[in-house]
């Protein structure tokens, strides 16, 4: 039966079967063979859609306004301060007259609640951009990235190194559930993922036939891995002095070479970005000064290597949105 999101929103990796997952990735591809042969698709011709964001963004950004763009749409940006939503007018009357505007709303931001609620209310489909429990259109952009580069992913090893309670770990757990890749987090048992997620990703896996493995050993879950992945320690939002406890108990999961050769030998490295892998940011310069470290949750050495596809990643980001916005609307 042909797979159909028209109208869906696009909210966390959980809602959507194997199948669904599939199909974006497959139409992802498409559309970035469109977009590298110089295709014209302006399949979405006078539509308009609003971009939330609580939290900025780069890539994000970006990738939902040159993707809205390629498929003929106009794009609204509201930033924090540029609208009344959560001040003067309730989050439900926001969204109730925005989706009478807009043919789809994207928001990033702090709560998944507050996304679920906007979907619930706005009549159109909302696309998360990023809240504190989820990420997943990075998530597609990161398993397209695997498969140019390793080919079908399921049964492959992907770790991920560090604070594995964040937005990006949680996705990469669900994500790896659905498409039955074995799937590591390696750092402190402080800061593994919840229980209840947990248990929900490993029935899942079970069902397409990988794993859900914590570690506090760097050896365990590196060893054998194809993609190794890893994030900013401090995520947007964290309080400056959550940075001296968190270097402490993160400095041992920083992604280095010795690091990568534990894993295949056609290992690649993957990141969200932005990265703290030198001095040359604000932040980074410091806490160097700070700190007396120069790089953070990567050495630069890996960043820098053949083996890091993060900028192939981070372009990903553009094709995947374009097909989760091109699906739920056309």
């Amino acid at each position: 039966m042909p797979v159909n999101l028209q109208g869906r929103s696009f909210l966390k990796l959980l809602d959507f079967s194997t199948e669904e997952i599939k199909y974006l990735l497959d139409l992802s591809r498409q559309f970035k063979n469109l977009k590298l042969s110089r295709t014209p698709h302006r399949y979405l011709e006078g539509k308009n859609i609003v971009l939330l964001f609580e939290k900025t963004s780069t890539r994000t950004r970006c990738s939902f306004e040159v993707g809205a763009y390629d498929l003929g749409m106009n794009v609204t940006y509201l930033e924090p301060g540029t609208s009344q939503m959560g001040k003067k007018e309730s989050v439900e009357d926001t969204v109730r007259v925005l989706g009478r505007f807009y043919d789809g709303i994207e928001y990033r931001g702090y709560s998944q609640e507050l996304v679920e609620e906007m979907a619930a209310k706005a009549g159109v489909p909302v696309w998360n951009g990023l809240t504190d429990e989820f990420h997943p259109t990075q998530m597609l952009a990161d398993v397209l990235t695997m498969e140019e580069n390793l080919g079908n992913v399921k049964g492959l090893n992907l770790t991920f190194m560090g604070d594995a309670r964040n937005n990006v770990a949680n996705s990469l757990m669900v994500v790896s559930a659905k498409l039955g890749i074995n799937f590591t987090a390696c750092g402190p048992k402080e800061l593994m993922p919840e229980e209840g997620l947990v248990e929900t990703c490993r029935q899942i896996a079970e069902e397409n036939g990988s794993t859900i493995t914590l570690t506090d050993d760097v050896k365990k879950g590196c060893t054998g891995a194809h993609a190794i992945y890893t994030d900013i320690w401090v995520s947007m939002g964290e309080p400056d002095e959550v940075w001296e406890e968190r270097i402490k108990l993160l400095e041992p999961y920083r992604v280095t070479k010795e690091v990568m050769e534990m894993g295949d030998k056609n290992a690649i490295f993957l990141h969200c970005l932005p990265s703290f892998h030198d001095t040359n940011t604000v932040i980074g310069q410091d806490i160097a000064k700070k700190f007396n470290i120069t790089e953070m949750e990567v050495s630069d050495e890996v960043f820098e290597s053949k083996q890091s596809k993060v900028f192939d990643e981070a372009e990903n980001r553009m094709h995947t949105i374009k097909a989760i916005m091109y699906a739920t609307l056309k």
